[in-house]
């Protein structure tokens, strides 16, 4: 007998003959994954030779250079990973279309995005989201409180999510043992995004997109062509029933007569219209608008045409998961019923080793059995775009909160260089254990490994949840945990941006008052179980019952309440610490008083030691120009030229007619967002 993890045996095993059967084993799709990996790595080092890696703009921002169609390509790659093939094709062949409006309410948020948030961060000269918050209220338990959580987000959404749909496919398709799999896809990751910083990410992002959507839709095309085209394929998944059954209620196993609709019942929808609105809108906000991997990217634009151009071109490729993930999610349940839409629980953990059932394996088996050799090694680059792109994007955007929000206050005289050091280290250690380079970085790096090795831990013990949550739809345990969580970050942001009157003490207290009612509702969750609709979970109604999208929503509310009244009754904060930070102030010339000095300043000093010119040996020249340390240091500024290039960099001004050129599209894209909201609704 093999080894099993969490119901994933080493080998793979064909479900009727129970033979050892390994799908990707020829020679051209072996090829077409190697000359994959070869032409990612090949952009990574380009991306690391052509920008500047030695200071925390260029590294973490790759320097404010990037034009508008790489900053949409890795908007949309760093949102659709592995975590989104699995989770929404298997929630799809459970319950239709509904939930490709998840991705349709990104069109609406992204034009908030590039329109409304990121000229504020822009204005503001901030690298991190914690550090907005730092500026616009003072102090630091928000600032640390959001860092925290991010991190942990990362970990129960994202890490743990991507890491356990990865191992999905990979254990399917190759047969092999998921850890070394995993670890070998996450050295590979570590090799461009520990060198190249956000430019290498933003670049290997772009070839990802481009591959991810090139490969899924040749997979549709098998996919619609297997069923009969789109008339046949909705009249099947209406009739795509389990042979076995036993004697379970049939609304467990029979498709939805909402299939095909993505507003549903308020009450009776398992995705109800208002939550789908409204709640999915409030997380769509704290994701789109506030979080560190996509807000990062926008931060990166040359200048706020380029980055709403982007925001642009993402909204029309989010366009795309319903018909090239989706759709071939519920074919899947078509053309392999019993095994997809399994509801007994023994069969179901004959198919895929758990008993809530079996979707999520929806598109990875429609990959293994429906595409022939080569294409079939393409749509595995495909899952390895999608989970390394969306990993890189998580390590790059980790390691800058944690270097800039949690190191500098371990080390607030630390020079540029040992930022950009431990930048590296914290991603290398999000990557894999095996790295650990000897830099003399006193005491962080002590707490920098002992976190990273907790927050690893994590999410590995994490992985049997995320398998049996949500009746066993990964796509619905992410959402999920974002309404339980992120709804009082969205109120804090959104206040602190758009009503100045907010202070401090509303934003802390609605945060943790916040916080504490989200944790009660998941943890009591998890506690009781999920359940399924064969086994429905013995969780309190008054607790579990009320509809995630919905609970979000009450949050919410909560939040911006709590938020308010506090803010009334305590002090505001004077116009002058908030130029440039709130919309209403956005304009304002005038300087503005910071609350708290900044926690990292440049040790100026050490550059204008004169350091002797010595040589350095072939080792230590190769060690500098891997992590980008080999440039000179650049001129010490005057006052008057650091004056200008920081004016430079807080700069929103557009050129008359781009501006107009973004608008347009921004109106044409809200059009198309409203035409496929009412023609599938």
């Amino acid at each position: 007998m093999p080894r099993d993890y969490f119901g994933f045996s080493y080998v793979k095993r064909d479900a009727m003959n129970n033979t050892s059967s390994i799908a990707i084993n020829n020679p051209a799709d072996i090829s077409v994954i190697v000359i994959y990996f070869l032409v990612v790595l090949a952009v990574g080092l380009w991306a690391m030779v052509r920008t500047n890696r030695a200071t925390v703009g260029g590294f973490f921002l790759a320097g404010r250079s990037m034009v508008w169609w790489p900053i949409g390509a890795s908007l949309f790659a760093s949102n659709i990973g592995s975590g989104h093939f699995v989770g929404i094709a298997g929630t799809a062949a459970a319950t239709g279309i509904a939930t490709g409006g998840f991705e349709w309410n990104a069109l609406i948020v992204v034009v908030l995005l590039g329109w409304l948030f990121v000229p504020i961060y822009i204005k503001a000269g901030v690298v991190t989201m914690p550090e907005y918050l730092k500026k616009r209220f003072g102090g630091q338990r928000i600032r640390i409180y959001l860092s925290v959580l991010s991190l942990f987000l990362y970990i129960f959404t994202k890490i743990s999510a991507d890491l356990f749909s990865g191992a999905i496919f990979i254990n399917l398709a190759l047969g092999l043992n998921i850890y070394l799999a995993v670890v070998a896809l996450l050295v590979v990751t570590a090799l461009y995004t520990v060198t190249g910083g956000l430019a290498a990410v933003i670049y290997t992002d772009t070839l990802q997109t481009i591959i991810m959507i090139v490969g899924s839709f040749i997979l549709m095309g098998f996919a619609f062509n297997e069923v009969g085209g789109y008339e046949n394929f909705q009249e099947r998944y209406m009739n795509a029933i389990p042979s076995i059954t036993g004697n379970i209620s049939k609304s467990c196993y029979e498709p939805r007569q909402d299939s095909f609709h993505i507003f549903r019942d308020a009450i009776t929808g398992d995705l109800p219209w208002p939550g789908l609105v409204f709640g999915l809108t409030i997380q769509a906000l704290w994701y789109w608008c506030t979080d560190q991997v996509i807000v990062q990217r926008c931060l990166s634009g040359k200048n706020l045409s380029h980055v709403k151009g982007g925001c642009i071109l993402c909204g029309y490729l989010k366009l795309v998961p319903m018909f090239i993930i989706v759709f071939p999610g519920m074919i899947s349940r078509i053309l392999y019923t019993d095994v997809v839409a399994c509801v007994d629980p023994n069969e179901c953990i004959k198919h895929c080793g758990t008993s809530v059932g079996c979707t999520n394996i929806a598109y990875p088996k429609l990959v293994v059995n429906l595409m022939p050799d080569g294409l079939r090694g393409l749509m595995l680059s495909v899952m390895l775009a999608s989970l390394m792109s969306s990993l890189t994007s998580i390590f790059n955007s980790a390691s800058t909160l944690f270097t800039m929000d949690i190191y500098t206050k371990i080390r607030p005289s630390a020079s540029e260089k040992e930022l950009m050091i431990i930048g590296r280290l914290k991603k290398l250690f999000d990557v894999n254990q095996l790295f650990w380079l000897s830099f003399n970085c006193h005491c962080a790096c002590i707490y920098c490994r002992a976190f990273i090795l907790v927050l690893i831990g994590v999410s590995i013990a994490w992985i049997p949840v995320v398998q049996s949550a949500q009746s066993g739809q990964l796509f619905d345990y992410i959402q999920a945990i974002t309404g339980y969580l992120t709804p009082p970050v969205a109120a804090v942001f959104i206040l602190g941006i758009f009503c100045k009157r907010v202070n401090e003490s509303g934003a802390f207290y609605g945060l943790t008052i916040g916080l504490v009612i989200g944790l009660t509702r998941m943890i009591a969750e998890f506690v009781y179980g999920t359940g399924s609709c064969v086994e429905p979970s013995d969780c309190p109604t008054i607790i579990c019952g009320v509809h995630y999208l919905y609970f979000a929503i009450i949050l919410f509310v909560l939040s911006c309440i709590i938020i308010l009244g506090v803010s009334l009754v305590t002090k505001p904060i004077p116009d002058k610490h908030l130029y440039r930070l709130c919309w209403s102030l956005r304009n304002s010339t005038e300087e503005r008083v910071d609350l708290e000095k900044e926690d990292w300043v440049e040790n100026v000093n050490n550059m204008e030691i004169e350091e002797p010119e010595e040589e350095p040996g072939f080792c230590k020249k190769t060690l500098e120009c891997f992590c980008g340390l080999e440039q000179k240091k650049a001129p010490k500024l005057s006052k008057e030229e650091e004056a200008e290039l920081q004016k430079k960099l807080t700069d929103t001004t557009e050129v008359p007619l781009w501006r107009n050129v973004v608008n347009i599209n921004a109106i044409l894209l809200l059009c198309v967002a409203v035409f496929f909201h009412g023609f599938y609704g």
